[in-house]
């Protein structure tokens, strides 16, 4: 019985390839963004909890986006003004689908990237919001908190460090503190969606050949 459980496992194997594999595989591409642009894949990534990688081959992946942003820059060319070179690893895929797509319909790869990642601004309008619900909900937590510190202190004084009940407070509290020292380093990592501005992803300029 375990024999066949192995042929079957083995067998499943099967539809594993090399070349599924390959495209996998990490390697590093280079880009000229704007800044805005590359803030923005910066942001998202750090908000959503995310590697960039991940979030670069989500968007370069969708092939359906892709065909329809290479048909709105067919023959342009991309200014020299306002960008920024940048290097990202991505799949072999991510890069392969890229640069297939940027030839079939004469469009500049950069401006690819650039115009696929401008989907990001609903993401990044709804992750503002919710940054700004997580910050006033942190505020409740760290009154709480601090009455909870308060009360603590009083239990202490009325009966003392090794009485049970303040062992068993003093526990919770504890917990406590490690939470809010956790909601707050979250909220720090990803503070910079507050400010950003999506007006930051239209930088890049396009000439086209007539």
């Amino acid at each position: 019985m375990a024999q066949n459980d192995d042929k079957h496992k083995m067998g499943s194997l099967t539809f594993i390839t090399s070349s599924g594999l390959r495209g996998r595989q990490s390697v590093r591409a280079t880009f000229k963004l704007s800044s805005g642009c590359i803030e923005a894949i910066s942001i998202v990534a750090a908000q959503l909890g995310i590697k960039q990688k991940s979030l670069f081959d989500h968007l370069a992946q969708d092939s359906e986006s892709l065909n329809a942003i290479a048909k709105e820059v067919r023959n342009a060319r991309v200014s020299t003004e306002n960008r920024v070179q940048k290097t990202y690893v991505i799949s072999r895929r991510s890069l392969a689908l890229l640069d297939e797509i940027s030839k079939a319909f004469n469009a500049p790869r950069d401006a690819l990237v650039e115009f696929s990642v401008r989907r990001l601004i609903p993401v990044i309008d709804n992750e503002q919001k919710k940054y700004e619900r997580h910050k006033a909900a942190f505020a409740g937590i760290e009154r709480h908190f601090n009455k909870g510190q308060l009360l603590l202190e009083e239990v202490r004084e009325h009966l003392g460090e090794d009485d049970p009940v303040f062992a068993k407070l003093a526990a919770v509290m504890d917990s406590y503190a490690g939470a809010t020292r956790a909601i707050a380093a979250f909220l720090e990592r990803t503070r910079g969606i507050e400010d950003f501005d999506p007006a930051h992803l239209n930088q890049m300029e396009l000439r086209y050949d007539r």
